[in-house]
């Protein structure tokens, strides 16, 4: 009760409810409108608490089904899932709690991994080091992403650096690797410039071409629509040299502009952003 003091207001979760203290727990919980996790060994049991936790008034409820491997933590993730999806069974419809904490950081960081793929709602872990982190948040943040449609970021131009009005122009597409490569090296040249990204539908430089995703017209108009000629002080575009071919016919529809071809890889961007800037 003295926790819970210093948590009024943001939903705390009390965690270690048992069928043997779950009364007392559930009458703190419900003086500091609190959520509260419950554990018990076996699916069995777990159903039995979480129904007995409901009929006392509680229905914000995590549940610890107490797996001590890997493995029992996946079988005890799956059932929970498919009693709950498959067939219904509403005393195990809710969020699932695994602590995975090894003496092994590696091994703890895998045993994670598998709970977020694997119907896990909370990871506890034993520390947040920013490598394991790194991992955990990525492999999480594309558990859900459709693997046929490619990674995406927003159309816009990007500012790179401390950029000025004569700062260089380029232009990639919005596939989502391709942008972030792309923006790495102009910013590993130190040469601040804008990044015009243009939307492909995630599509890289030669995919989006060959599909008409990234044509001279297509080009134009964004780069017109953008209204970019109103932040540089030059209109000059530099295309990706793989696209080289696009050079005269963007010149024809971006009147007064002048193309220049880049360089055709991405890594070949600072030595060639340096000698313009020299």
């Amino acid at each position: 009760e003295a926790a819970l003091g210093n948590f009024t207001g943001k939903n705390p979760l009390l965690y270690g409810v048992t069928d043997g203290n779950a009364e007392a727990m559930v009458n703190v919980a419900k003086a500091a409108k609190a959520s509260v996790g419950l554990k018990a060994a076996g699916i069995d049991a777990l159903s039995a608490l979480t129904e007995k936790v409901k009929s006392l008034g509680i229905d914000d409820i995590v549940i610890d089904p107490r797996a001590k491997t890997a493995g029992e933590m996946l079988e005890a993730n799956t059932l929970i899932r498919r009693a709950a999806v498959k067939k219904s069974f509403k005393a195990l419809g809710y969020p699932i709690i695994n602590f995975v904490r090894r003496d092994n950081a590696l091994l703890e960081t895998l045993v994670a991994s598998l709970g977020i793929m694997k119907y896990s709602s909370v990871v506890v872990v034993s520390n947040i080091d920013k490598w394991k982190n790194l991992a955990l948040f990525a492999l999480r943040q594309n558990v859900y992403t459709d693997p046929q449609v490619p990674m995406q970021v927003e159309q816009k131009i990007y500012s790179i650096g401390d950029v000025k009005p004569e700062s260089p122009l380029l232009i990639t597409t919005n596939f989502s690797l391709t942008y972030f490569i792309v923006s790495g090296e102009v910013e590993n040249s130190r040469v601040p410039a804008r990044l015009a990204v243009m939307d492909s539908e995630g599509l890289s430089v030669l995919t989006a071409w060959a599909a008409g995703k990234f044509t001279a017209g297509k080009i134009a108009q964004f780069i017109k629509e953008s209204g970019i000629e109103n932040d540089v002080s030059h209109k000059e575009l530099i295309i990706p040299g793989y696209v080289a071919i696009l050079s005269g016919a963007i010149e024809d529809k971006l009147e007064g502009w002048k193309i220049t071809v880049g360089p055709r890889e991405a890594n070949a961007l600072p030595a060639f952003l340096k000698s313009r800037a020299a």
